[in-house]
């Protein structure tokens, strides 16, 4: 095994202000240039200019701050630690609400745990591998909340992972109408991670004046469960007519399904809903991690595969799986494999 396998392992611990500068001490220079790669990629992709990326920014600070002073808390920290504007910190959390990202083609599941008293959730992350230099995997021990590991970029608020009360979660674009000013989508989802059910979860996120939709694919105490986000609903998905649940990127709630017919397809997102409930299917029993595995290696329908490669459509060939991940709430673990999960092994973090 080689170091440059794993993503860099940090931890942090105390109030959030105290953990943000914990963790600007720690990746001051990734997150100096994370800044300035989002506002170079604003400005190239949709001519967004420096000013304005500043004033959006600024124009979602009251709603943000409504919702969780904690997290602007921790923000400052984080600001205050790498030296930057604390516009440019606020930038990474709300660089999705310029447009919502078109050619994100991630594939998400969970299935029961084998004790039946939990789930397991996985993904595969599609997206610029641009990202990779700026991605942790970091480890959060707040004052009086839950213990909570995310594999994420320096300088964002939350992203992918579980907390330690049993909750994990995996996103997935979602096309739906958004809006440019709400509460940052990395907002809600920290608050996810304060939840310890699946009522609480849904909660943390029904309660944010939202901008952009997203899917959440959810491992809770429950079992399995999906959460389709809009700006104007949060609708539950359970297993129906098998165990486990799967997702890519459109709409499966009937409420919602209108929205399928109003936006392009996401990357074959039909043909990969379908492929990997067919290699679930197969699995003789409930699918385990290394049936998860194979799920998540499947070339089938390649380029637009639930394996993305490099290839060289012109408008989204450079996606690719930029990591692929399994995660165990119950066992307090991720099993993530840095870049494609066909060419690179699967790393084990514990919490």
């Amino acid at each position: 095994m080689s170091l440059l396998d794993r993503y860099p392992e940090i931890e942090v611990a105390g109030t959030p202000r105290e953990m943000g500068r914990q963790l600007g001490d720690a990746t001051r220079e990734e997150i100096k240039t994370f800044c300035e790669v989002a506002l170079q990629r604003l400005d190239e992709t949709m001519q967004v200019s420096r000013q304005r990326a500043q004033e959006l920014s600024e124009q979602c600070l009251p709603a943000a701050k409504e919702y969780s002073a904690d997290c602007i808390e921790e923000l400052e920290g984080i600001a205050e630690a790498v030296d930057v504007p604390f516009w440019k910190i606020m930038l990474l959390q709300v660089r999705n609400q310029f447009t919502p990202e078109p050619d994100a083609g991630c594939t998400s599941l969970s299935v029961p745990t084998p004790s039946g008293k939990g789930a397991i959730v996985a993904q595969n992350w599609d997206n610029d591998p641009a990202l990779d230099p700026f991605t942790i995997m970091l480890t959060r021990r707040p004052v009086g909340k839950p213990a909570l590991m995310t594999l994420t970029q320096a300088g964002l608020i939350s992203y992918i992972g579980f907390n330690s009360a049993g909750i994990g979660a995996c996103l997935n674009s979602l096309p739906a109408p958004s809006r440019s000013r709400g509460v940052p989508h990395y907002f809600t989802l920290r608050e996810l991670y304060e939840a310890h059910s699946l009522a609480g979860a849904v909660e943390a996120i029904r309660r944010a004046e939202r901008a952009i939709p997203a899917n959440i694919m959810l491992a809770t105490p429950e079992g399995p469960a999906d959460l389709e986000v809009t700006i104007d609903s949060v609708q539950v998905l359970r297993p129906e007519g098998t165990s486990w649940i799967t997702h890519t990127n459109h709409c499966l709630h009937p409420e919602l399904c209108q929205y399928n017919e109003q936006f392009p397809e996401l990357i074959g997102s039909h043909p990969r809903k379908a492929r990997i409930d067919e290699l679930l299917q197969a699995c003789s029993a409930d699918p385990g991690v290394e049936e998860i595995k194979a799920a998540l290696r499947d070339h089938q329908g390649h380029p637009r595969s639930i394996c993305r490669h490099v290839n060289d459509d012109p408008d989204h060939g450079y996606w690719q799986t930029v990591f692929s991940v399994i995660i165990e709430p119950e066992e307090q673990r991720m099993h993530v494999s840095r870049g494609t999960p066909c060419s690179a092994e699967y790393e084990l973090y514990q919490l």
